[in-house]
């Protein structure tokens, strides 16, 4: 029998419904871990398509917010800027109180919220989003921006009850799960991945070209007299090289925060060195991905900078002068090869770093950052599909530390329940000119703090020591 035929066309394929987007929020309290928040967001959920076997036309749209919780050290919109580009407009970024990030969570609904703050911020902000009592909660990530060379069991177990503990490196990571594991508390969450703002090309040397760059701290070293010799010592490498290019680069402009409070700049210091700056000495601002596109030498005492110059395989020196010391965080660099001084370095001696301490510090040298975060995104997407998320439960509570917690609440007008101070839910003004009065009282308030801690602060330690 021959094949039924007919001229009546097949039915159009119905197309699928779009897919709602992964809604995801960034609370942040300082310029640095803006950038490790908003970059950690994009981290976990780039990829999430082909991860789960989609194909790119199935892919769940993302939307990122970002806030910033209002504090000393709410990053300026120049700060923002500088940050570099991280997926999130500046100018769509928001300032709240910590009860109004809470009423933002109850009333938005979004799938995942990445908590970018010191830890006691992180403890106050799990407590509250607990006493939600929402029917259908966010999937809570939280980590570190960088080294982590001190209170290590306060700052972890501060952070305690998030969903994911994200690790920086193999190292972290094994740290992190001993220090729960020694106090009882669960250690499901510590999730081994990698700064997320690694990346650049590889170093390359170029003729004609031959730049050292201080990476400078606001809080390391803290004493003028620590900070005015590293300075000091960093003219006179320059006068010794004058065919040298010397950066002293910069995290903040005089009177703005960064996460460590900087009571003497070193702009305020180079005002006063015996002689001035010489020709080649010079200090700059900016992303630091962007200076380390140019850096032939990347000098510090402990910063993160280190870590994103050893990704990149520059040449990478953790200094000595001050000593080996935990205050000062180069501890963290014991067995890296990379400890050494200016005398050193004056004479030409340019550290190689140890390759199994590198294998260990999550700066993946090696290539294998483009799967850094695969495990991390794994385990967000298995808990965006469980459904049902279980009731926060951090490790702190009102019966295990009532001496602690209640303090660490109450800075940001939270109740021992997590609950809501009576007034701390101070009303949205209306109208452009009380909200413009309101904006301008606020910012003479931090600038009188951020004066005082610059200024006053260092005069009555002075005296003090008379």
């Amino acid at each position: 029998m021959p094949p039924r035929t007919s001229n009546a066309a097949d039915p159009a394929p119905t197309p699928a419904e779009p897919r709602p987007a992964l809604r995801v929020a960034v609370l942040a309290d300082s310029d640095t871990r803006w950038k490790w928040g908003a970059l950690t967001a994009r981290r976990l959920t780039a990829g999430a398509a082909e991860a789960a076997g989609e194909d790119e036309r199935g892919a769940r749209p993302v939307e990122v917010s970002g806030l910033l919780l209002r504090g000393r050290a709410t990053p300026t919109p120049r700060q923002l800027a500088e940050v570099g580009e991280v997926g999130i407009e500046a100018a769509k970024v928001r300032e709240v109180t910590a009860v109004e990030f809470l009423h933002t969570v109850r009333d938005e609904g979004y799938d995942v919220v990445v908590l970018a703050l010191v830890g006691g911020g992180v403890q106050a902000m799990l407590h509250g989003l607990a006493a939600l009592g929402l029917p259908r909660r966010p999937v809570i990530v939280t980590g570190y921006v960088g080294v982590v060379y001190e209170k290590l069991a306060d700052g972890l177990l501060l952070r305690h009850g998030a969903d994911v503990v994200l690790a920086n490196s193999a190292h972290d990571a094994e740290r992190f799960r001993a220090v729960y594991a020694g106090v009882g508390a669960e250690a499901s969450a510590v999730t081994e991945a990698a700064l997320p703002f690694l990346g650049g090309a590889p170093y390359r040397a170029e003729e004609g070209r031959d730049t050292v760059v201080f990476a400078a701290q606001p809080s390391v070293p803290a004493s003028r007299a620590d900070r005015t010799y590293l300075l000091r010592r960093l003219v006179e490498h320059a006068r010794l090289h004058p065919r040298r290019e010397v950066l002293l680069k910069l995290r903040s402009k005089p009177g703005e925060h960064t996460t460590h409070i900087e009571e003497l700049p070193y702009q305020k210091l180079a005002q006063k060195v015996p002689g001035g700056l010489p020709p080649n000495f010079r200090l700059v601002y900016g992303h630091m991905g962007e200076v380390l596109d140019r850096t032939d030498l990347l000098v510090t005492v402990s910063s993160t900078a280190a870590l994103e110059s050893l990704h990149r395989r520059i040449p990478t020196a953790v200094l000595t002068d001050l000593g080996v010391r935990e205050p000062l965080g180069n501890h963290h660099f014991v067995g890296s090869g990379l400890l050494t001084s200016w005398d050193r370095l004056d004479g030409g001696y340019r550290p190689r770093p140890d390759g199994q301490w590198l294998a260990g510090q999550g700066v993946a040298a090696d290539g294998s950052y483009s799967t850094a975060y695969d495990t991390a995104r794994a385990k967000v997407a298995a808990l965006l599909d469980s459904g049902q998320l279980p009731p926060l439960a951090p490790y702190y509570t009102p019966a295990t530390a009532p001496g602690y917690l209640p303090g660490i609440l109450a800075r940001h007008h939270l109740a021992p329940d997590g609950t809501p101070l009576p007034g701390a839910a101070a009303p949205q003004e209306t109208g452009r000119v009380r909200g413009a009065v309101r904006e301008t009282v606020r910012n003479a308030a931090r600038g009188a703090y951020r004066h005082g801690v610059q200024r006053v602060a260092p005069v009555i330690r002075r005296m003090g020591e008379l």
